[in-house]
């Protein structure tokens, strides 16, 4: 196992990129790793933009050192692009592809990116990307709000988490209200898939 893994988590208020940080902290915690989550910006009301760090193993506080992460999950566009200086052109980046404009950005009227440009700009920084709509494909699983449970499926399901698949899923299920169990449970094991595919992808080439 790697000394350490470094996560860094962004995205827009009420998506449930915080939650998403909590939740790798309790399972990494359940799995008798030390770990620090620390929020970078507190900008956690709806729209806001939202900052995460998630540090696990040989590690002494919660912020990460530009170029430092080995993980970046994104769960807007945009945001993973502004949050590239976290990653090294070495790390791994999962990224939501669907946009959600930030409210600082609307109130000021700046002009939203092309997202199929802004995800080639990701990739052009770093090759081991993995980008696809997981807005959409909550949306098909039955609950828009089930992002985070896709996107952390993928995560873990890329194996480069020195957590299990199983407890993770444990953990997040047992943070969702009773009657989201079941379609959180597909998401993730749809996340899981993808990344597993991923990572086979990766490991052949």
């Amino acid at each position: 196992m790697a000394e350490k893994t470094e996560i860094f988590i962004t995205g827009v208020g009420g998506q449930g990129s915080l939650s998403a940080s909590t939740f790798l902290g309790q399972a990494a915690t359940q799995a008798g790793l030390k770990v620090l989550v620390g929020e970078i910006h507190g900008m956690a009301q709806r729209g806001g933009i939202v900052e995460s760090t998630v540090r696990i193993g040989n590690v002494y506080g919660p912020i990460i050192p530009d170029g430092q992460a080995d993980v970046l999950v994104g769960f807007e566009p945009v945001e993973t692009w502004r949050a590239l200086a976290k990653v090294s052109p070495n790390s791994l980046i999962i990224t939501n592809t669907h946009p959600l404009v930030p409210a600082g950005v609307s109130m000021k009227g700046d002009p939203y990116p092309d997202p199929d440009e802004v995800v080639e700009r990701i990739r052009d920084f770093c090759s081991n990307v993995i980008a696809f709509d997981a807005t959409v494909l909550a949306k098909e699983i039955g609950n828009v709000q089930t992002v985070n449970a896709i996107l952390l499926g993928t995560v873990v399901g890329t194996g480069v988490l020195p957590i299990k698949e199983d407890l993770l899923r444990e953990v997040v299920l047992a943070g969702v209200p009773p009657k989201a169990v079941d379609v959180n449970r597909a998401a993730f094991d749809r996340g899981v898939s993808i990344g597993q595919k991923e990572n086979m992808r990766e490991t052949v080439s």
